[in-house]
């Protein structure tokens, strides 16, 4: 038995041999035209899988980290609809530091921010919450569309019902600065 394994192994080896040893005669022409052929595939080749790699990973990285333009804003909005207060802190300071333009303000409200940050002032239990909300109105209100949309919104009573605060007097006066900009264009103070 041993002898017929030994005898099968020998064969399969030396068949396997001569196989590989034809593959290669076969593969590693002598002509050096057909050498630099296969370089420059080969070359080719990997310049189109970097390609392709590259590709996917910016794709994925714009999927997964959306850091640009309105998809960083609608990112801001919908972080005021988490329960929790820092993500919404977050969320209204970002939107704070995007109202710096009319365009970007209003793209804020086509957005819905307005409205969330007036629910996130009305439902804010400490004070941090409500200064971050009271900010980014605030920066909100230097445009007339804007402040007619949180008139509508129905932001005048909420920012007069909201608490002062003892200890941060950026509360006070952002609010004293959202009443002062709805006097100043006649808003009917008493809604």
């Amino acid at each position: 038995m041993r002898n017929l394994a030994a005898q099968l192994s020998n064969y399969l080896c030396r068949r396997r041999v001569a196989f590989n040893q034809q593959s290669r005669n076969f593969s590693s022409s002598s002509s050096k035209e057909e050498l630099a052929l296969e370089h420059e595939v080969e070359r080719k080749f990997g310049w189109l899988l970097k390609s392709l790699f590259f590709g996917t990973a910016i794709y994925a990285g714009y999927q997964f980290f959306p850091y640009m333009g309105e998809n960083l804003m609608q990112q801001s909005v919908s972080l005021l609809r988490v329960k929790d207060p820092l993500f919404k802190r977050m969320g209204a300071s970002r939107l704070a530091r995007f109202a710096k333009d009319d365009e970007s303000r209003m793209k804020i409200v086509e957005l819905g921010g307005d409205k969330e940050l007036i629910n996130m002032l009305s439902t804010a239990k400490d004070d941090r919450t409500r200064k971050a909300a009271l900010n980014a109105l605030a920066e909100l209100s230097h445009s007339d569309e804007v402040l007619a949309s949180l008139h509508r919104a129905g932001a005048i009573p909420i920012i007069r019902s909201a608490p002062s605060s003892l200890e941060d007097a950026d509360v006070e006066k952002f609010k004293l600065s959202l009443i002062k900009r709805f006097q100043d264009l006649k808003y009917d103070m008493s809604s």
